[in-house]
């Protein structure tokens, strides 16, 4: 008789370990979406394109930045706004850490790097030059996740009617930022698609002139 109510109790903790178990598997990391970098001066714009993890600049506190230490010269004069920081990063085999190049802007260089989630609001980037001299800082979230298409329909053609998203002359037209703001970027690949930022957050998607990254030509032209 006092074998039943054992045996129920064994079964019922093993249901409600499995109920907990869910949550974990649905909140699994995930990178993307737009994050505010270290000493704020910027937001990166993190989107699966073809696979592969890639970053851009989405916002920028000072408007009108130049490439300008970039060794090629041809793109010294190219902006700062949409273009990309991290490039080409793929996920590695049994964590949660993506594995590519970060271009720095200050010096013009790219190093190997990695970014990990910590969490839903933590992204850590860390960078090696020659596999010594490691650094690294940790972005905070401004944006949701970024939904994703495994075929990447959306970058595999031109932008839609009414899809805010131009890739020449960023900085400075007013126009495009009018259209943006009328016209939020649709929730498509690489884009938000978000119109106004959570209470005490900050976003990109406000106003935003970037849209669908994985449409930009500096990536489209790697991941198409």
């Amino acid at each position: 008789m006092l074998q039943r109510p054992r045996k129920f109790t064994q079964s019922l903790l093993w249901c409600v370990a499995t109920v907990v178990a869910v949550p974990s598997i649905a909140l699994a990391a995930d990178p993307t979406g737009d994050w505010m970098v270290a000493d704020k001066v910027a937001s990166i714009r993190v989107a699966e394109c073809n696979g592969s993890m890639w970053g851009v600049v989405a916002w920028e506190k000072t408007p009108g930045g130049r490439d300008l230490n970039n060794p090629d010269v041809a793109k010294q004069t190219r902006p700062t706004l949409g273009m990309p920081i991290l490039i080409d990063m793929k996920k590695k085999s049994g964590v949660d850490q993506w594995e590519g190049l970060v271009y720095n802007a200050k010096d013009g260089k790219s190093y190997q790097s990695t970014i990990r989630p910590v969490g839903a609001d933590q992204l850590e980037i860390q960078g090696c030059v020659l596999g010594f001299l490691c650094g690294g800082e940790t972005w905070t979230r401004v944006g949701p996740p970024i939904p994703s298409s495994p075929a990447n329909s959306m970058a595999k053609g031109p932008s839609k009617p009414g899809n805010a998203i131009k890739t020449t002359g960023l900085p400075g037209q007013a126009a495009q930022a009018k259209t943006a703001a009328a016209q939020p970027a649709p929730a498509t690949t690489g884009s938000t698609g978000q119109k106004a930022a959570a209470p005490g957050r900050k976003t990109a998607a406000s106003g935003d002139v970037v849209g669908d990254i994985c449409l930009l030509p500096d990536v489209a032209r790697f991941t198409h």
